[in-house]
Protein backbone atom coordinates (compact mmCIF):
# COMPACT_ATOMS: atom_id res chain seq x y z
CA UNK A 1 0.00 0.00 0.00
CA UNK A 2 1.31 3.98 -0.66
CA UNK A 3 1.39 6.20 1.11
CA UNK A 4 -0.17 9.71 0.58
CA UNK A 5 0.92 13.37 2.29
CA UNK A 6 -1.21 15.90 2.36
CA UNK A 7 -1.95 19.47 4.06
CA UNK A 8 -4.42 20.00 6.00
CA UNK A 9 -6.41 22.65 2.99
CA UNK A 10 -5.71 19.71 0.74
CA UNK A 11 -7.47 16.98 2.88
CA UNK A 12 -11.22 15.24 1.50
CA UNK A 13 -13.70 16.13 4.10
CA UNK A 14 -13.63 12.13 4.49
CA UNK A 15 -10.01 11.89 4.75
CA UNK A 16 -10.13 14.32 7.60
CA UNK A 17 -12.92 12.24 9.13
CA UNK A 18 -11.14 8.98 8.39
CA UNK A 19 -7.96 10.48 10.53
CA UNK A 20 -9.95 11.78 13.45
CA UNK A 21 -12.56 8.63 13.76
CA UNK A 22 -9.58 6.57 13.96
CA UNK A 23 -7.58 8.37 16.42
CA UNK A 24 -10.36 8.45 18.36
CA UNK A 25 -10.68 4.59 18.18
CA UNK A 26 -7.21 4.25 19.23
CA UNK A 27 -6.43 6.80 21.87
CA UNK A 28 -9.39 7.16 23.28
CA UNK A 29 -10.99 4.16 23.74
CA UNK A 30 -8.70 1.34 22.93
CA UNK A 31 -6.40 3.27 25.15
CA UNK A 32 -8.80 4.39 27.15
CA UNK A 33 -7.22 7.92 27.43
CA UNK A 34 -9.29 10.80 27.74
CA UNK A 35 -7.17 13.98 26.21
CA UNK A 36 -7.26 17.18 23.51
CA UNK A 37 -6.69 15.21 20.20
CA UNK A 38 -7.78 18.62 18.14
CA UNK A 39 -4.82 20.39 19.22
CA UNK A 40 -4.36 22.79 17.14
CA UNK A 41 -1.43 21.49 15.17
CA UNK A 42 -3.55 19.88 12.60
CA UNK A 43 -3.64 22.77 10.25
CA UNK A 44 -0.03 23.57 10.24
CA UNK A 45 0.43 19.61 9.99
CA UNK A 46 1.13 16.87 6.96
CA UNK A 47 -1.23 14.17 7.12
CA UNK A 48 1.01 10.75 5.94
CA UNK A 49 -2.07 8.38 5.11
CA UNK A 50 -1.85 4.83 3.89
CA UNK A 51 -5.49 3.54 2.67
CA UNK A 52 -6.70 0.11 2.85
CA UNK A 53 -8.11 -1.26 -1.06
CA UNK A 54 -11.89 0.44 0.21
CA UNK A 55 -10.12 3.84 0.07
CA UNK A 56 -10.32 4.11 3.99
CA UNK A 57 -7.28 4.87 6.13
CA UNK A 58 -5.63 2.44 7.35
CA UNK A 59 -2.29 3.65 9.43
CA UNK A 60 -1.93 7.37 9.89
CA UNK A 61 0.53 9.98 11.49
CA UNK A 62 0.80 13.84 11.98
CA UNK A 63 4.00 15.28 10.43
CA UNK A 64 5.04 18.77 11.77
CA UNK A 65 7.78 21.41 11.40
CA UNK A 66 10.08 22.28 13.46
CA UNK A 67 9.34 24.54 16.16
CA UNK A 68 6.03 23.42 16.12
CA UNK A 69 5.56 21.33 18.93
CA UNK A 70 9.00 20.83 19.53
CA UNK A 71 12.18 22.59 18.20
CA UNK A 72 12.94 19.17 15.94
CA UNK A 73 11.00 18.32 13.25
CA UNK A 74 8.58 16.02 14.62
CA UNK A 75 6.39 12.95 13.92
CA UNK A 76 2.93 12.26 16.10
CA UNK A 77 -0.88 11.01 16.06
CA UNK A 78 0.89 7.62 14.83
CA UNK A 79 -1.83 5.02 14.45
CA UNK A 80 -3.00 1.56 12.71
CA UNK A 81 -6.36 0.14 12.45
CA UNK A 82 -7.25 -3.29 15.01
CA UNK A 83 -8.01 -5.01 11.35
CA UNK A 84 -4.43 -3.72 9.64
CA UNK A 85 -1.77 -4.06 12.47
CA UNK A 86 1.42 -6.81 12.35
CA UNK A 87 1.56 -5.84 8.37
CA UNK A 88 4.64 -3.59 8.73
CA UNK A 89 2.25 -0.48 8.42
CA UNK A 90 3.62 1.70 11.65
CA UNK A 91 6.98 0.81 10.69
CA UNK A 92 6.32 2.42 6.77
CA UNK A 93 4.35 5.14 7.60
CA UNK A 94 7.64 6.39 10.33
CA UNK A 95 10.05 5.11 7.46
CA UNK A 96 8.34 7.36 4.55
CA UNK A 97 7.31 10.18 6.98
CA UNK A 98 11.60 10.74 7.81
CA UNK A 99 11.88 10.46 4.32
CA UNK A 100 9.30 13.16 3.18
CA UNK A 101 10.63 15.55 6.29
CA UNK A 102 13.91 14.95 4.40
CA UNK A 103 12.87 15.52 1.23
CA UNK A 104 10.63 18.77 1.72
CA UNK A 105 11.92 20.28 4.49
CA UNK A 106 15.51 19.15 4.66
CA UNK A 107 15.40 17.70 8.52
CA UNK A 108 18.26 16.33 9.62
CA UNK A 109 16.81 15.27 13.46
CA UNK A 110 12.88 14.40 14.05
CA UNK A 111 11.78 13.95 17.89
CA UNK A 112 9.16 11.86 18.83
CA UNK A 113 6.69 11.45 22.29
CA UNK A 114 6.91 8.35 22.01
CA UNK A 115 4.84 5.59 24.50
CA UNK A 116 7.08 3.53 26.38
CA UNK A 117 5.58 0.52 25.46
CA UNK A 118 6.95 0.93 21.62
CA UNK A 119 10.59 2.23 22.56
CA UNK A 120 11.69 -1.07 21.21
CA UNK A 121 9.60 -0.71 17.96
CA UNK A 122 11.07 2.73 17.50
CA UNK A 123 14.59 1.81 18.36
CA UNK A 124 14.52 -0.67 15.65
CA UNK A 125 14.02 2.54 13.81
CA UNK A 126 16.75 4.11 14.87
CA UNK A 127 15.09 6.39 17.41
CA UNK A 128 17.43 6.82 20.86
CA UNK A 129 15.98 7.81 23.85
CA UNK A 130 16.58 11.54 24.62
CA UNK A 131 14.80 11.66 28.24
CA UNK A 132 13.76 10.36 30.85
CA UNK A 133 10.20 9.06 31.27
CA UNK A 134 7.23 11.16 31.67
CA UNK A 135 3.42 11.31 31.29
CA UNK A 136 1.77 12.93 29.02
CA UNK A 137 -1.85 11.99 28.82
CA UNK A 138 -1.52 9.47 31.79
CA UNK A 139 0.42 7.39 29.90
CA UNK A 140 4.19 6.69 30.42
CA UNK A 141 6.35 8.27 27.24
CA UNK A 142 9.64 8.53 26.68
CA UNK A 143 11.41 11.63 24.27
CA UNK A 144 13.41 9.99 21.03
CA UNK A 145 15.42 11.05 18.45
CA UNK A 146 16.25 10.44 15.21
CA UNK A 147 19.19 11.79 12.99
CA UNK A 148 18.94 11.51 9.17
Amino acid sequence: MNSIVKSFDELSNSELYDILKLRAEIFVVEQDCVYNDLDGNDEVAHHLMIKNPEGKVSAYARILNKGTRFKQASIGRLVVAKEDRFKGLARQVMTEAARWMKDNWHVDEIHISAQKYLKGFYGSLGYVIVTDEYLEDGIPHLGMDLKI
